[in-house]
């Protein structure tokens, strides 16, 4: 049985802020995290958009493309962020209500740094894959924060990316999977704290660059495929130079990875980076660390 997704939405805050203005307040040499990220301006929320808001007004965009799916058709609902408005309570729930999409719906949130978004659309998968569900919705959103001063300042943005996942009426297959998965704690935000902290340098090459280059191969080798038989290939972007770095290494040309090069304009989304894909007579490879 094919599956794969059925429709899919995004929701971005308009504002914009540019890393010169940031690095203005501290003093900071612009053209040096310019240069160093391979960012230029990031997405910001709006005093009233949060986890839930975006999720909202994603989803009812990523309905309206799947204009065959009712709401109440939707089996599961999974939000997956790092940062869900509510310690104890789903942003899940708000979400189905506003979709019309109770009370006959499983509901679960995940958190997992920047791949709880595509945890979700994993579960999603597997539901519908198994008969248990015949569509359901998976949702990545976050306003991630970044300590003032920190460089992640200049990159956390906010944004959510909604798919609805089933078996029939597909825009796009699911042609395969692969999971890599360390404890390599690179990035992390213990309790009561208001930012995330992170291993500097160590994010790199023992966290991304390793991750995301066994798995790409690893996905690469039990499909046998190689980067000729994509048209085009995303990877995660924490900074604009990482993804297209990775690609390079296995074997991808820029031309391949530009469509999906999102970061420099947008930031760090963290859990939604896979807004605006398409393929046409080959395949698409999406890589999340």
């Amino acid at each position: 049985m094919k599956v794969g997704i059925v429709g899919y939405g995004a929701n971005l805050p308009r504002h914009r802020i540019k890393v010169e203005e940031i690095a203005k307040v501290w003093g900071a040499d612009a053209p040096s995290y310019k240069k160093g990220l391979e960012l230029f301006e990031k997405s910001v929320p709006a005093l009233d958009q949060d986890v839930i808001t975006l999720s909202v007004e994603a989803s009812r965009n990523a309905l309206a493309r799947a204009a065959k799916v009712d709401p109440a058709e939707l089996g599961a609902i999974y939000v997956g962020s790092e940062s869900h408005p509510y310690a104890v309570k789903p942003s899940g729930t708000v979400l189905g209500e506003a979709l019309g999409a109770f009370p006959r719906c499983h509901v679960a949130d995940f958190e997992f740094a920047c791949k709880a978004g595509s945890e979700a659309m994993f579960v999603v998968y597997g539901l519908v894959r198994g008969g248990l569900i015949r569509y359901g919705l998976a949702v990545g959103a976050d306003t991630s924060q970044g300590a003032p001063g920190d460089a992640l300042e200049y990159s956390a943005s906010a944004g959510a990316a909604a798919f609805i996942i089933g078996a029939d009426n597909l825009v796009a297959t699911i042609d395969d999977t692969y999971s890599h998965t360390t404890d390599t704690p690179d990035f992390w935000r213990r309790e009561y704290q208001h930012y995330p902290q992170h291993a500097g340098r160590f994010t790199g090459e023992p966290a991304y660059f390793r991750t995301v280059l066994a798995a790409s191969t690893a996905l690469l080798d039990k499909t046998q495929l190689k980067p000729a038989d994509f048209s085009y290939a995303v990877f995660h972007q924490p900074n604009g130079k990482f993804p297209m770095r990775v690609g390079q290494m296995l074997g991808f040309k820029k031309e391949q990875m530009q469509q999906g090069w999102l970061v420099p304009w947008l930031g760090n989304t963290s859990s939604i980076h896979r807004d605006d894909l398409k393929s046409h007579h080959k395949s698409v490879l999406i890589v999340y660390e």
